[in-house]
């Protein structure tokens, strides 16, 4: 389910003439009775709502005052999101004659044409104040709050995000929380302003709108309405002529493969801060610790702890926390079990509350791959939005390919990464255009499609420190680590991180430090293995002076780790 909550205006939304009806009653609980969650945004005080709406604790929440008030029906509970009128605005109002003017426990309100004399009160006495609108009736507030922040209360509240909500209003003061909500929906009496500002305008009027809308949502989750909801869509890429290309927030499975150092996690990660700062919540699963250093995210696990589910869901039932998974403390062996097991509790928070809204998962082919059955059966019939990286294709599960909406291939490989994929589901490859011929660009397939084109990804926005921890300290995998043989092969001192690369460095013979030295071998593992070409070519120029002696090639290439990987940032 995508759309957990229904946010709903009151005066000109689902009430006519301040009555709401019993038929729009009845489906606001047949809306309830689905499971989702109800908040009604209004501009009216508490009490005057109350006395109104006997029916209001159908809502879970209401957001009175126009967002300075927060009621939870079935506690009773009513607390003030602001600090109250100030006494000196409320005696100049009333010394300047407003009437009719109505004291809340946060707003300030009263009606056309006393809004001038209303914003010189503010102005004269030099109150951090703002005048909002809705058909006629003028409100003070304090400066921020609205109905958009009231929502965010309820919301917080609720442990629910705006990204699965549905708003629906008539009026200008609910522009703000409307525009926020991942679907907005306009009555069809709402003002021509309003209409132009939602995703979908109903046929019906008032009450009778709104139940338009919820029997949309009970028939199909408002799915019907995909094609219209473009206005949270996040930046893919741009085409070589500068269009842009842009991705579903909900629903897409998206694809990136390519070779090693290929710029997939540079691509990836631009990505998912785009759909960070436009808060989606994200949670990376990260086999080889490459998360580190991502925005905004807190991490579960390390190189010597493993990660604790619930630790996972207790970062992730904050709308607002993004999780980073490390499964470096996990054996190898165990990883697509554990990863199973993690899986299956992302998936029960997913449908009590619509989030993680993006699952990542690196190096896939590892805990998915075609060999390991399990996860063949275990894969959730609906993956809602998914993002997975690998370099083999190929090796994964041909139930998570066959659900793939988007392909990326990233890097020089990219056209074979793709014909790799096609291959493995036994499908038609698509027509190919320019295939990418730098770093940075990508070769994007949308399913639907028959043809592939070449994007130029936006990289994120801070530089991330790739692996740090895990080069330094952690414990590579015999086909990552540096192996000391010398010429002849009789050594087989093995360097399983940085640290120890360092130490062996400084043990070995300078027969032997030389050997790999002239070939260029410290580099080549540097780029390759570590990942990380900017120390390659720092690297590469060293093993290239022939006028270093041993001691000072040691010294420099040692010099060159420390200062990337090893010392305190």
């Amino acid at each position: 389910m995508r759309y957990r909550v229904l946010a709903c205006d009151y005066d000109g939304t689902i009430a006519h003439h301040g009555v709401v009806s019993e038929e729009t009653v009845r489906a606001l609980k047949k809306a309830a009775q689905s499971g989702r969650k109800l908040v009604l945004v209004t501009g009216r005080e508490l009490h005057d709502l109350l006395a109104a709406f006997p029916e209001a604790d159908v809502f879970d929440c209401i957001v009175a005052e126009n967002g300075g008030v927060l009621y939870e029906p079935a506690t009773r509970e009513e607390r003030p999101l602001a600090p109250p009128p100030p006494p000196a605005l409320i005696s100049t109002l009333h010394e300047r004659g407003v009437h009719p003017l109505s004291i809340g426990r946060v707003v300030v309100a009263t009606w056309e044409p006393h809004e001038t004399v209303v914003l010189e009160a503010i102005r004269d006495l030099e109150l951090d104040l703002h005048v909002s609108f809705n058909k006629g009736a003028v409100m003070v507030l304090p400066d921020g709050v609205n109905k958009k922040s009231g929502l965010e209360a309820a919301l917080h509240r609720l442990g629910l995000s705006l990204h699965n909500t549905v708003g629906v209003g008539d009026a200008e003061n609910d522009h703000a929380f409307l525009t926020v909500c991942e679907c907005a929906v306009a009555v069809a009496n709402a003002l021509h302003s309003v209409k132009e500002e939602c995703d979908w305008v109903t046929a019906q009027e008032r009450g009778a709108g709104v139940e338009e809308l919820v029997e949309r949502l009970l028939e199909d989750d408002l799915e019907s309405l995909g094609a219209k909801l473009t206005r949270h869509h996040v930046l893919l890429g741009r085409r070589d002529d500068g269009s842009e290309v842009t991705l579903a927030p909900y629903g897409s499975v998206v694809l990136v493969a390519g070779g090693s150092g290929s710029g997939k996690s540079t691509a990836v990660t631009g990505l998912l801060e785009r759909l960070s700062d436009r808060g989606y919540q994200v949670c990376i699963i990260d086999p080889e610790g490459d998360y580190e250093g991502f925005d905004s995210a807190v991490i579960a696990g390390s190189p010597e702890q493993p990660p604790d589910a619930d630790q996972v869901l207790q970062i992730l039932r904050r709308a607002e926390g993004n999780a980073v998974v490390n499964l470096l403390g996990v054996p190898a062996h165990d990883r697509p079990q554990f990863f199973l097991h993690v899986l299956s509790r992302l998936q029960e928070l997913r449908a009590s509350t619509g989030r993680p809204h993006w699952l990542v998962l690196d190096e896939a082919h590892h805990m998915l791959g075609s060999d390991f059955e399990p996860a063949g059966l275990a894969l959730p019939q609906d993956l809602g939005s998914l993002l997975f990286i690998t370099v083999h294709p190929d090796q994964l599960q041909r139930a998570l390919l066959e659900r793939v909406t988007h392909f990326i291939g990233v890097g020089t490989d990219a056209v074979s990464a793709l014909e790799s994929f096609a291959r493995a589901l036994g499908t038609a490859q698509p027509e190919i255009g320019a295939a990418p011929e730098q770093q940075g660009q990508g070769l994007v397939w949308f399913r639907d499609h028959p043809r592939a084109e070449r994007l130029t990804m936006p990289p994120g926005s801070v530089s991330r420190r790739r692996h740090r921890r895990k080069y330094a300290h952690g414990e590579l995998g015999p086909d990552k680590s540096f192996y000391f043989r010398g010429s002849d092969g009789r050594l087989n001192l093995r360097a399983h991180n940085l640290v120890v690369f360092n130490t062996i460095a400084e043990g070995v013979d300078d027969e032997t430090w030389l050997y790999h030295l002239r070939r260029g071998h410290y580099s080549e593992w540097l780029r390759d293995s570590i990942k990380d070409p900017e120390l390659a070519d720092q690297v590469a120029t060293v093993e290239s002076d022939a006028s270093l002696s041993p001691a000072a090639s040691r010294r420099r290439i040692r010099d060159l780790v420390d200062r990337r990987y090893t010392l305190p940032a």
